[in-house]
């Protein structure tokens, strides 16, 4: 039997999210050389952020924020596979290998810490006074 997911309110789980995003992003345009401007991130940055959204809004990940299943498995594609449509729209350009790094790096992060938040013993375990959904698988 898995373990219980904690209670994380929706807003945390979103910037836990949403963090991830802006830690891929800072790392892949440091790797390129792009250099770590406002505008550089934030350009970067949008169309995953409006994948995630979009991932989110797909499975209600509100009601149940750090769930892995179905929350974090429906999410993470969701995400990437709206960021790369949304970067072909937008001229910033769409080849396999970052497909398939954006899927890796973004999947580590938004799967990562619902994980991580199932161990037992974790700093989140029943700390918080948030109870909305069960949380559960």
């Amino acid at each position: 039997m898995a373990p219980p997911v904690r209670r994380l309110h929706p807003a945390v789980a979103a910037a836990l999210d949403a963090g991830w995003i802006l830690v891929f992003v800072v790392l892949g345009r440091t790797s390129h050389t792009e250099g770590l401007t406002v505008a550089g991130i934030a350009r970067t940055a949008w169309p995953f952020l409006v994948g995630l959204a979009v991932g989110w809004a797909a499975v209600r990940a509100w009601d149940r924020p750090a769930a892995l299943v179905p929350t974090g498995v429906v999410v993470w594609p969701v995400c990437v596979a709206a960021a790369m449509v949304l970067r072909g729209a937008s001229g910033q350009g769409v080849v396999a290998a970052f497909v398939g790094v954006a899927l890796a790096v973004v999947g580590l992060g938004l799967l990562g810490w619902r994980v991580l938040v199932r161990l037992p013993g974790h700093l989140a375990a029943s700390r918080s006074p948030y109870r909305h959904g069960d949380g559960g698988t």
